[in-house]
C-alpha cells in the first residue's frame, strides 16, 4: 500500500521538495530533467536526416522542413490540452499516456509512407512531448516554491541547453549505421526508458483534494483567470520574447557564420558549441546569484544588460566594426543575460498560481514555444544575415525588456511566496 505523508512549507520553512530525503529528491529531479530532454530531443534529433528525408519521400526541402514546424505545433498545443488534465486527474497519468502517445508515434514514423503520414506523425509525437515538458514544470510547482524553484529551474535549463546540442549529434550518428527511420528508433527507445523511470520514481504531487474537475468550462475559466493575472501575463511574454531571441540566434547563426564569414562546419560547430557553453555556465550562475539577490532583481538586471548587449550586437554587425569577434562577444553576452532570463521569468510566473500549475505550466510552454517559433522565418524574410539575425535579437530583447519593467515590474513584486501543504504519495 502506498505510504502518504503530508509535507507543509511550516516545517523549518522548506517546501515540500526539500523536505524528501536528499537521494529520493535527487532522483526525481534527475527524472525532471530527462522529461525536460524529450522535446528538444524530438525537435532536434532528426535534423540531419532532413536531406535523407527530402530524397527518400521524393519531397521538396520546404515541405520537409514543415515536419519541423508541426512538431513545434504539437508541442505548443499539446501543453494547452494537457496542462488543465493534469490540474483534473494529477500529474502521473497524464504524463505516461503522453509519453506512450510519444513512443507509439516514433515508431510508426519509422513506418511512414511519405510526407503526408511523416508530416501528421510528427505533431502527434509533439502532443506526446508535450505532456513531458508541461507535467515536468507542474511538479517543479507542487514540490518547490520561490527560490527553491528558481534554482531548479536553473538546473533544468542546463538539461535544455544541452539536449539541442546533442540531439544533432546523436542523429548524425545514427545516420552512420542506418537510415532516417533509424532516428525514430532511438526516439521510440529513448520514450521508452524515459517513461519507465517516471513510473518508477516520481511521485504523485497533485493530492485529489487539490485537484481541479470543472470539465471544458472550468478549463476555460482557469485559462480566463491565468489571462487576468497581469504580472503572470507579462512573466510569459518574457520567457516567450527571450526565447525569440535565442531562436533567431538558432535559426541564422549557420547561414551568418558559413556564408557571411566563411567558417567551415567544424568552425561553425565550435563557434556554436561555445555560445550555447556561455547559455548553459549563466543558468547555472544563477543558482549561485539567488543567494545573494532575489530572482526579481535578477531578471530586472538581466533584462537590461540583454537589452543593452543586443544594441551592441546590432551596431557591430551592421559596421563590421571588430570583424567576426565583433558579433561573437555581444552575441555570447546577450545568449548569457538569456540564460539568466529564462529560469527566473518562468519560476516568478508559477510561484503565482500554485492552485493551477499544470494549466498555468501549459500556457507558459505554449507561449514560449510560440512566440519563439515566430523568431526563426524573421530572421529569413529579412536576409539571412548578421544584420538581419542582430535586429531580430534585439527586436526580441527590447521587447521582453518593455514587457517587463511596463506590465511586470519586478523590483514591485514580493520576494516571498506562499503555497498550501502538498501531499506527496510514495
Amino acid at each position: 500500500m502506498a505510504e502518504t505523508r503530508n509535507l507543509t512549507l511550516s516545517d523549518a520553512g522548506l517546501t515540500p521538495g526539500e523536505l524528501l530525503p536528499m537521494g529520493r529528491r535527487f532522483r526525481i529531479v534527475l527524472v525532471l530533467g530527462f522529461l525536460t530532454a524529450l522535446g528538444p530531443l524530438t525537435i532536434d534529433m532528426y535534423l540531419p536526416s532532413l536531406p535523407a528525408i527530402t530524397t527518400d519521400l521524393h519531397a521538396g526541402a520546404a515541405a520537409v522542413q514543415l515536419t519541423l514546424t508541426g512538431t513545434l505545433l504539437g508541442l505548443a498545443f499539446g501543453q494547452l490540452l494537457v496542462g488543465p488534465l493534469s490540474d483534473a486527474m494529477g500529474r502521473r497519468v497524464p504524463l505516461l499516456a503522453g509519453i506512450a502517445v510519444h513512443v507509439l508515434a516514433s515508431v510508426l514514423c519509422v513506418l511512414a509512407p511519405n510526407l503526408a503520414v511523416l508530416g501528421t506523425l510528427r505533431v502527434i509525437q509533439g502532443l506526446g512531448a508535450a505532456a513531458a515538458a508541461v507535467v515536468a514544470m507542474a511538479m517543479v510547482r507542487d514540490l518547490f516554491d520561490g527560490m527553491a524553484a528558481a534554482r531548479l529551474f536553473s538546473r533544468l535549463m542546463l538539461v535544455v541547453g544541452v539536449a539541442p546540442i546533442l540531439a544533432p549529434t546523436i542523429g548524425g550518428l545514427v545516420l552512420n549505421w542506418a537510415s532516417w527511420r533509424g532516428v525514430f528508433v532511438v526516439l521510440a527507445v529513448a520514450g521508452l526508458a524515459i517513461m519507465g523511470a517516471a513510473a518508477l520514481v516520481l511521485p504523485e504531487t497533485l493530492p485529489r483534494e487539490r485537484r481541479r474537475d470543472g470539465g471544458v468550462l472550468g478549463t476555460v475559466r482557469d485559462y480566463g483567470r491565468l489571462f487576468t493575472d497581469r504580472v503572470y501575463v507579462g512573466l510569459i511574454l518574457v520567457a516567450g520574447l527571450a526565447m525569440a531571441a535565442l531562436i533567431a540566434y538558432v535559426s541564422g547563426s549557420s547561414f551568418v557564420f558559413q556564408d557571411e564569414y566563411q567558417l567551415s562546419e567544424q568552425q561553425f560547430a565550435l563557434i556554436f558549441a561555445s555560445g550555447a557553453i556561455g547559455l548553459i555556465g549563466a543558468t547555472q550562475c544563477n543558482v549561485l546569484l539567488l543567494r545573494r539577490w532575489t530572482a526579481q532583481r535578477i531578471l530586472a538586471g538581466s533584462l537590461l544588460a540583454g537589452l543593452g548587449f543586443g544594441l551592441l550586437l546590432l551596431l557591430t554587425a551592421a559596421t563590421g566594426l571588430g570583424g567576426l569577434l565583433g558579433v561573437l562577444v555581444p552575441l555570447w553576452l546577450v545568449l548569457a543575460t538569456v540564460g539568466l532570463i529564462m529560469p527566473n521569468a518562468p519560476a516568478l510566473a508559477l510561484s503565482r498560481h500554485g492552485e493551477a500549475a499544470g494549466t498555468a505550466a501549459a500556457l507558459l510552454g505554449a507561449v514560449q514555444f510560440g512566440v519563439g517559433a515566430l523568431a526563426a522565418p524573421l530572421v529569413g524574410v529579412l536576409g539571412v544575415g548578421a544584420v538581419a539575425m542582430a535586429i531580430v535579437v534585439v527586436a526580441g530583447m527590447l521587447a521582453a525588456t518593455a514587457v517587463g519593467f511596463l506590465v511586470v515590474r519586478p523590483h514591485r513584486l514580493p520576494a516571498d511566496h506562499t503555497s498550501p501543504p502538498v501531499t506527496v504519495v510514495h
